[in-house]
């Protein structure tokens, strides 16, 4: 079988979200797929990482600067003989090979209803695209079951074309051991001092770090008084009021924005928090949250969008339009060691039902069903 692949985000030099779940996963399935050819599609010239490198492999260069998909993507599905083809990401290119079996992921549905969180170019092309591919493509995987469920209520998706395939964290990269230098050497590199909190991922309005930082500030009694809140990730849309709170909550100096970080550093600042909190309105997965628990950090999550399906019993839900309840339950967490070592444990054992192997096995499975059922 021979299987296209969009890797037109796994190769970004700062990946974050789907560019991560693009290259973690592709190359988890040319790993497990030894008896099936990739044809992997990117944009503009990448020096293949070593992992893609291997004789099933080719590698096609989509030079186009713009209209990628749905031009490059679109001619390259007619020139190559393709059984089926992957995208890791929502976009379907409309002017396809006729028949060709199609494979979409759909990382989530947060921009139908949280529309006031996205710009305005953004929410018509992942709304345009989106419904394209919940009518057109062969079938969907859903990362979530909350993902899945959403696509059918929102989008009237058939429930019997939607395969749910979990995302996966690479344990042994988080939980690498690093000796006392390599832990400073990062965190001084970052400007960031203990004790901290952690919250990992792009600053935009979904992720509700105003409410967090204002959280942060309410807490007292045998908090540390030294304990400060670090962002890690990119600067995304509709900031400006975010990395205003810090100063309007009275806790200038004790929020840290350290900007994206990159795979050496994020390991260590994973295992050297006292907590990650991720106190987003909805999240189609939410990947930092399985990465923490690797690392051996406890969690403190949204009870919103597939958060409470990723973390399970292993970390402390909050409700996330409350202030007060976020604060507690960072709170919880670090006046109790006890609670924390429960956590962590607990976090360690839960992390290991989700590994790229997985995924890529799973992912495979519903690549070949695709291609089967076009020939039916």
């Amino acid at each position: 079988m021979v299987i296209g692949l969009d890797a037109s985000r796994a190769f970004v030099a700062k990946r974050s979200g789907t560019e991560n779940y693009s290259y973690q996963l592709l190359r988890a399935m040319i790993a497990a797929g030894s008896t099936y050819t990739f044809v992997v599609y990117t944009r503009g010239e990448v020096a293949p990482p070593k992992d893609f490198v291997r004789k099933n492999v080719r590698f096609r260069e989509i030079g186009w600067p713009r209209l990628w998909t749905q031009g490059g993507l679109a001619l390259a599905s007619w020139r190559d003989t393709l059984d089926v083809l992957f995208i890791p990401a929502h976009t379907l290119p409309v002017l396809r090979r006729p028949k060709l079996p199609t494979v979409v992921t759909i990382h989530g549905l947060e921009y139908e209803y949280l529309p006031e969180h996205y710009r305005f170019p953004q929410k018509i092309y992942l709304t345009w695209s989106t419904r394209y591919a919940v009518r057109f493509a062969t079938t969907l995987i859903a990362v979530s079951q909350f993902t899945k469920k959403e696509l059918v209520k929102r989008l009237r998706a058939d429930e019997n074309t939607i395969s749910v395939v979990h995302e996966g964290v690479d344990a042994e990269v988080y939980s690498k051991s690093y000796n006392d230098k390599e832990k400073s050497i990062a965190l001084e590199a970052l400007g960031v001092l203990k004790p901290y909190v952690l919250f990992v991922g792009v600053v935009q309005p979904r992720k509700n770090l105003v409410r967090l930082i204002k959280a942060f500030s309410q807490l007292t009694g045998s908090i540390p008084v030294n304990l400060s809140l670090v962002i890690a990730g990119n600067l995304g849309w509709m900031y400006r009021k975010i990395l205003a709170a810090p100063k309007k909550y009275g806790v200038k100096d004790r929020v840290k924005f350290v900007g994206f970080v990159d795979e050496k550093q994020l390991p260590i600042l994973m295992q050297e928090a006292e907590i990650l909190v991720q106190p987003s309105l909805t999240e189609g997965f939410g990947l930092p949250v399985l990465e923490a628990m690797a690392a051996g950090t406890p969690v403190v999550v949204a009870k919103a969008g597939a958060l409470p399906e990723v973390v399970g019993r292993a970390g402390i839900l909050v409700d996330p339009l409350s202030v007060d309840d976020l604060a507690q339950g960072m709170a919880k967490i670090l006046v109790s060691q006890t609670l924390r070592n429960h956590l962590r444990e607990r976090g360690l054992s839960w992390c290991r039902r989700f590994s790229w192997k997985r995924a890529a096995d799973e992912t495979l499975g519903v690549l070949r069903d695709a291609a089967e059922k076009s020939k039916q």
